[in-house]
């Protein structure tokens, strides 16, 4: 039952007595925000990269004459349970490097055997007989030797793609230096050498280019794989001395600039009527540059033709030993080569190195670049980036580099003074009108990326992020 109240009764509305916020907002002039942008990072690679100027377009890298060949990854086929090695990636073995007979490689594919191991299982054994090559198709392996105070020491660690035992296939009587042991469970594929002799036999080819290989050792080197200068130091007398002479690559890499562009619409009617407070062209355009720039550093870290993480040499890129990032492993890569400008991590991995160094109870140090405080090991900065990808196993990559054409580093390279330039290395090209009064600009940027010498870039590969320490 509801009782109604008396008009008389029911209190009047409080009357207005000024101007309502709503309705003043009508006269008012808003404060207004630059148009914002979630994409745009620190961009750090892109700020630290000394960058070269490279008239034409191409920029050669010319080497010392290198001996070093085939010291890339092996990829496999994988069919349910049973692994196959690609034949082709054969010729990522430094005996095979260079030979292109399908079949021939296919009959020492065929003769791979499969075997499959367990975690903390021995695969060889130190001072005994080395008759195999074992192909890592996955897995990872410690290599271990005895250290000097006794007891055993890890001398590399083994994943995917990797091998050893590549002089069992040609020498006789030689011995495993190191033990290997598997961490984890995996397989392996082996090639005896007597299976590689019976194919040997039946390939002229094959037996010519084995040769040619033998002659190639057989030349004098130093350690890092380059033809040896010849000459005498500490003698008395009068000594002849050698005769020397540096020998270049004949082939030296090239690098051409790669191109990013966009073209970028705007309407005539909002250039003309709502260019207040804020151009629009001049808005519109700044967005899209910042993002061609994410576009740009993601090309230098992850392009096939050039980018880092797939133009790093083989023997640059190196496995925790645990997973984590531990200090050890930062160490690892540190030592690697000289003059480390810095180190680039994804942020989840930098966060991951954190909680590593923070479990041992070490707390990095900060230095100062460009007037921002990042984190540092060994006085190097450790720089976030976050186009290294993470994979689904979250797992990721840590990269080490020196830069600078004087220190035979990486360097970007770009091409300046281009018709229409808005930026070193960037033109806004006006592309005219068409008919629905559309005006198009025309947005390009020209760069790439060039590793000088092999040990100016440095991977840890296979960095486990999602370890919690407790």
């Amino acid at each position: 039952m509801t009782v109604d109240t008396p008009p008389e009764a029911r209190p009047e509305p409080p009357q207005q007595s000024s101007l309502g916020t709503a309705a003043a907002r009508n006269l008012s002039t808003t404060t207004k925000s630059a148009p914002q942008m979630q994409e745009i990072t620190s961009r750090w690679l892109l700020r630290m990269l000394p960058w070269v100027e490279t008239t034409g377009g191409t920029y050669r890298v010319n080497r010392r004459l290198t001996y070093t060949v085939g010291d890339g990854t092996v990829e496999f086929i994988q069919d349910g349970s049973d692994v196959r090695v690609v034949p082709r990636e054969l010729g990522e073995l430094a005996l095979l490097r260079g030979f292109d007979d399908v079949d021939v490689l296919t009959a020492i594919a065929d003769r791979c055997v499969q075997r499959d191991f367990r975690a903390g299982e021995t695969l060889v054994e130190r001072g005994t007989p080395a008759e195999q090559l074992h192909l890592i198709a996955h897995g990872r392996v410690n290599q271990l030797s005895v250290g000097e105070y006794g007891g055993d020491i890890t001398l590399d660690v083994l994943a995917d793609g990797d091998r050893f035992g590549d002089d069992a296939l040609l020498e006789d009587g030689i011995h495993w230096e190191q033990t290997a042991v598997a961490e984890t469970p995996g397989t392996l594929l082996t090639l005896s050498r007597a299976d590689f002799a019976a194919v040997l036999d039946t390939a002229p080819a094959l037996r010519d280019h084995v040769e040619k290989f033998k002659s190639r050792s057989r030349q004098r080197q130093n350690h890092r794989g380059e033809a040896e200068i010849a000459m005498s130091a500490g003698h008395q007398g009068e000594h002849e001395l050698p005769g020397a002479f540096v020998d270049y690559e004949s082939n030296p890499r090239q690098y051409e600039l790669s191109v990013a562009q966009t073209i970028l619409r705007v309407h005539t009617r909002v250039a003309d009527l709502y260019n207040e407070p804020m151009n629009q062209t001049k808005e519109q355009l700044r967005l899209t540059i910042e993002a061609l720039r994410e576009r740009q550093e993601h090309e230098l870290i992850n392009d096939r033709e050039f980018g880092l993480l797939h133009n790093a040499d083989f023997k640059q890129r190196i496995q925790t030993h645990s997973g984590p990032p531990t200090p050890d492993d930062l160490d690892n890569l540190l030592s690697r080569r000289r003059g480390t400008k810095f180190y680039l991590a994804h942020p989840r991995t930098i966060a991951a190195i954190g909680r590593e160094f923070n479990a041992r109870g070490l707390y990095p140090d900060h230095v100062d670049v460009g007037g921002q405080q990042v984190p540092a090991w060994r006085g190097v900065p450790i720089l976030p980036c976050n186009k290294i990808p993470i994979t689904k196993e979250r797992t990721s990559s840590i990269l080490a580099m020196r830069t600078g054409e004087e220190n035979q580093g990486v360097i970007g390279l770009r091409q300046t003074g281009l018709p229409d330039e808005y930026e070193p290395g960037l033109s806004v090209r006006f592309m005219g009108l068409d008919e629905k009064a559309i005006t198009s600009y025309l947005v390009s940027t020209y760069y790439s990326a060039a590793i000088l010498v092999p040990d100016a870039v440095g991977v840890l590969e296979n960095v486990q992020i999602s370890h919690w320490p407790r």
